[in-house]
């Protein structure tokens, strides 16, 4: 079943008189592109938790967040005193360096980010490995969504190519009729100008062999076919196909062309304009496929 590239999830855990949230988001995208929103404490982890995701997921834009708060309440304020230490020397240094005689004031600091913020836990091993249960778990969540949108896809991808597939029943039923009735015409349009062209029966024969020659569509329609089959099958095979069936649909809209371009039945040309409109459209949904 194919999986869809856009999709959430979350989940938490408590310990220690914290708890710990993490929320996934994914978007469509052409590779695998992880983007991290982590406490401070945890930054020396990312690259573990990178290699958690990439093992789960194989395309997609992923943001990840991971809170942290205190059970006791919201409000508490953890005051980083290695943050405010490098505030004062930095403002030290302005300082000094704008040869300024402006006393240092309270108001200097508070608008350094991550001078204050919720009481935080300071992540060691042990810490880590209770945070991989929520991380599995968000990420599942995520997968378990992007399964469901995928599901729905797989419908309406099969629902469109069932739809290409009567239009080239009805192109190859309306072929065949098409060369008949453009030579019963010419035949016509002689008739309006020569009096006898019982003389020129073998020249029109032959004219018509060489139209029907032309205009034959059999090998652009049976390739379609056989494009339509190979995408059911590549839908049912399960595995990362987005980028394979956006190949399948190129060579199906150059069939499609050519049809177009071969055909001297109006009918036939305005089918093959519906089975281009198909194709784009289901162009535009195999965009979000893993």
């Amino acid at each position: 079943m194919i999986t869809s590239m856009t999709g959430f999830g979350k989940a938490s855990s408590s310990f220690t008189g914290f708890t710990i949230e993490v929320e996934v988001k994914s978007f469509n995208n052409r590779f695998l592109e992880i983007s991290l929103k982590t406490p401070s404490s945890l930054q020396s982890k990312e690259f573990e938790i990178k290699e958690i995701v990439r093992n789960k997921l194989k395309r997609g834009k992923i943001q990840l967040t991971v809170s942290v708060k205190s059970e006791v309440g919201a409000n508490n304020l953890f005051l980083n005193e290695k943050i405010l230490d490098e505030a004062f020397d930095a403002v030290k240094k302005i300082r000094k360096y704008i040869k300024s005689k402006e006393k240092i004031r309270l108001e200097h600091f508070l608008s350094f980010k991550d001078l204050f913020s919720p009481d935080q836990l300071e992540f060691d091993d042990e810490h880590f490995e209770l945070l991989k249960p929520a991380l599995n778990a968000a990420l599942d969540s995520l997968i378990a969504m992007r399964q469901s949108e995928g599901k729905t896809l797989h419908e309406d991808l099969i629902n469109r190519i069932n739809q290409i597939s009567d239009s080239v029943d009805y192109i190859e039923k309306e072929f065949g009729a098409s060369i008949v009735q453009h030579f019963e015409k010419l035949k016509s349009r002689l008739k309006q100008i020569l009096e006898d062209i019982s003389k020129y029966n073998d020249r029109l024969d032959t004219e018509l062999a060489i139209l029907a020659d032309k205009a034959d569509i059999t090998e652009e329609c049976v390739r379609l076919r056989s494009h339509l089959s190979y995408f059911k099958d590549t839908l049912k095979s399960g595995d990362e196909v987005g980028r394979k069936l956006n190949f399948i649909c190129q060579e199906m809209h150059r069939e499609a062309n050519t049809i177009a371009s071969k055909s001297i039945n109006s009918d036939v040309i305005h089918a093959s304009v519906t089975i281009r409109e198909e194709i784009e459209r289901i162009r535009e949904q195999i965009q979000n496929i893993e």
